[in-house]
């Protein structure tokens, strides 16, 4: 049984999208089954219905406003570099409001309900093995995987959004009296998860470069100096994930095809930019395309 799992990773999605497009369609590649956290929670869906083009107008024109109701950030551009900066009245408002988060993300709610019909959701049912999100249930500390078996097409569109959910810079979300937020929290490449639910062969792509280099810059205030520890604590998690899926898969004699980043695209995924993120896509099925072409010019040297 062959598995497809997309790690969390924000706008670098599109990255994923491109590697996933060659896998299925240059590859040939078909999956039972589907794992994904936080953003490949989002691409998921539409690869399992083989909607790619769909998928790619989708992951190639999304701005901030299709994520956020409430955006904690201002995304500003300075020469070719794009950045976000905070925005102070937004993140004002929420602590006036009470809330506990700096911005909110009813927007994304709406637009995975609008991008994933209830046509596609038993489409899913019906010819797919499993389609599992990731999410981090906060109240008990845990990490749990939400398949498409266990719920309705409402309930799991609100587990899709739920592993989204960034905090503390998105909505937190109650659900039967748990709080739950983004998957990325507990697992960043669900790779044993799937190797646990049977999976015999893994494809999962990493939206992390293999090998870390460079000096990264801090935050120069209290609330970007976060993005930034948030950021470390994620990689130091993505770590952890691949080398237990590595185990995993090496002590079941799984086959694990692993698909990194060429570079580390940027430093902060919460930038929702059309030109990146067209970019990004064509990269990853560029990067993918050679890497399987590298090594069909092995194959045939040995």
């Amino acid at each position: 049984m062959r598995a497809l799992v997309i790690s969390g990773g924000g706008s670098k999605g599109a990255f994923a999208g491109g590697v996933a497009q060659y896998l299925i369609e240059e590859r040939g590649r078909q999956y039972d089954m589907y794992l994904g956290t936080s953003t490949g929670s989002l691409l998921i869906p539409h690869l399992a219905v083989n909607k790619i083009s769909k998928l790619h107008e989708m992951f190639t024109s999304v701005q901030q406003q299709d994520i956020f109701s409430v955006s904690p950030f201002v995304q500003r551009k300075k020469g070719d570099r794009e950045y976000v900066s905070i925005d102070f009245v937004n993140s004002l408002w929420q602590f006036i409001r009470q809330k506990r988060t700096f911005g909110e993300s009813k927007a994304l709610k709406k637009a995975i309900k609008r991008n994933f019909t209830e046509e596609e959701y038993h489409q899913i049912l019906n010819t797919k093995e499993d389609l599992v999100v990731t999410v981090v249930n906060l109240s008990t500390n845990t990490t749990e995987y939400k398949s498409i078996k266990e719920f309705t097409y409402e309930e799991f569109c609100q587990w899709i959004w739920i592993s989204c959910n960034y905090v503390p810079f998105m909505s937190l979300v109650k659900v039967d009296g748990y709080e739950y937020a983004d998957g990325g929290l507990g697992c960043v490449v669900p790779i044993r998860e799937a190797i646990q639910r049977g999976a015999t062969e893994v494809d999962a792509i990493i939206l992390k470069s293999e090998n870390l280099e460079g000096q990264k810059v801090l935050g120069k205030n209290p609330f970007s100096l976060m993005l930034s520890l948030f950021g470390h604590v994620m990689d130091q998690l993505e770590k952890h994930d691949i080398l237990i899926g590595k185990l995993a898969a090496k002590n079941r004699g799984v086959t694990l095809n692993l698909y990194y980043t060429p570079t580390e695209l940027t430093e902060n995924s919460l930038i929702f930019s059309k030109r990146l993120m067209r970019k990004w896509w064509q990269q990853g099925y560029d990067h993918a395309k050679e890497k399987h072409e590298e090594k069909a010019s092995r194959d045939i040297e040995l």
